[in-house]
């Protein structure tokens, strides 16, 4: 079932070096401070640390539930060997929570870091990369921490923030509840309930309503009203219902957790205006829609806004100011389901408006799915970034060609949110 995996999809390896066979000359795991660590050192490393930021992992917090205290010390365990192999020091945190845990993964990675220096040496590089909540801490820590990280790689980023990104989940909650309505047991659009669980709640009411084909046109207007995969963008033939039940599962359940942490409700809509493309209302009405009388509800209910205690804690955990102090590579698949590529055009904006463009570089892929990254995809955009920090020279779309799954001709789309 859904919840009780690592909320972050990565496409089967098809690795560049598959039959490499590359051993650590030092391997070390522990716990510092109640965060369960790995590290794993070749004999020829290259004098580069990659440290890995692990995605959301969901808090066990219902009966029968266990939670992953897994320490990974990369993406994936099958992209060890080749960076192993090409000289790479690997090391990862498994922070000291589960849920909307980035305070502590900012500061259980940056202690890692420490510990990796007090133990096995000081790196020459030390490159953080994170994808989807780790993208987060990496995009957090890059603000944060200037003498720790000389590069980053923020992968399927949230790159609009926190708070932004958070909205947009409370939008789908809003939506959902005009078209089908929510169960009182749920809370509501502004205010979750602070213990709901997706498996035994949200899940069964899901599945009866998209095994009814005839709910197709409803749920695609709630996909297109707010901006999932992204404005102009056509997802494929399989994509409906699968977005639907993991992004559900954030804007309810993993939204419960955060607000608890919060210590109150924490998205708004004030500043939101609900519209959709004449495209988009025309295709809905071949489907039975009339987009506009949905349109007019959701904008009759822009009213929602969050307590100033738990908003303040959504952008401490985090909103960016752009001020990055080194390099920052963004990867993102251009088809994502549940952080959307236009988050990336909203952290672009963030960092020019910081007047620092020329410390980013983004990358996308033709991937469809969350973190679908192949691995040779992978092993480009750390080699390219390794490059940047030791050479002083910003990648090009040359380093990312379309034979590996690149699209270096893409922009993407405005995020929903204002």
């Amino acid at each position: 079932m859904l919840k009780k995996l690592t909320l972050v999809g990565f496409a089967t390896l098809a690795l560049l070096v598959a039959s490499v066979s590359a051993k650590a000359q030092v391997e070390l795991q522990g716990d510092l401070d109640g965060a369960p660590y790995r590290i794993r050192v070749p004999a020829n490393w290259n004098g580069t640390l990659l440290v890995y930021a692990h995605g959301y992992r969901d808090k066990a917090d219902h009966p029968g539930e266990v939670d992953n205290r897994n320490a990974d010390a990369a993406p994936n365990a099958a992209l060890e060997a080749p960076l192993l192999a090409q000289g790479y020091a690997l090391a990862g945190s498994a922070y000291r929570d589960n849920g909307w845990a980035v305070e502590e993964g900012v500061r259980d990675t940056k202690d890692l870091v420490k510990f990796f220096k007090s133990r096995v040496g000081k790196p020459e590089k030390t490159i953080l990369w994170g994808f989807s909540l780790g993208s987060v801490i990496t995009l957090d820590s890059m603000e944060q921490s200037s003498g720790t990280y000389d590069g980053a790689i923020a992968a399927c980023a949230v790159g609009a923030g926190a708070s932004r990104s958070w909205d947009n989940a409370g939008d789908l909650a809003l939506a959902y509840d005009v078209v089908f309505g929510m169960p009182s047991s749920w809370g509501t659009p502004d205010d979750i309930n602070d213990f709901i669980d997706f498996e035994s709640q949200v899940f069964p009411k899901l599945l009866s309503e998209v095994n009814n084909f005839s709910n197709f046109g409803k749920y695609e207007f709630i996909r297109l009203v707010v901006g999932t995969p992204g404005s102009g963008l056509t997802p494929p033939a399989n994509f409906y219902p699968n977005w639907l039940f993991t992004d559900m599962f954030f804007a309810t359940e993993a939204r419960a957790e955060l607000e608890r942490r919060a210590g109150g409700h924490i998205v708004q809509n004030l500043d939101h205006e609900y519209t959709l493309t004449a495209a988009e209302k025309a295709y809905l009405a071949g489907l039975g829609i009339n987009a506009d009388a949905l349109l007019v509800t959701l904008n009759d209910r822009r009213n929602i806004s969050a307590q100033p205690s738990a908003r303040n804690y959504l952008k401490r955990n985090a909103d960016y100011k752009g001020k990055i102090k080194h390099p920052v590579l963004t990867l993102h698949t251009i088809i994502d389901p549940l952080v959307v590529v236009s988050q990336e055009r909203a952290y672009a904006e963030t960092v020019a408006a910081a007047g620092r463009s020329d410390l980013l570089f983004q990358t996308y892929t033709t991937g469809v799915g969350h973190c679908a990254f192949s691995g040779p995809q992978l092993l480009t955009v750390v080699n390219a970034m390794n490059n940047w920090v030791r050479t002083g020279t910003a990648p090009t779309a040359a380093n990312f060609p379309a034979t590996l799954g690149f699209a270096p001709t893409f922009v993407p789309p405005a995020f929903p949110q204002p």
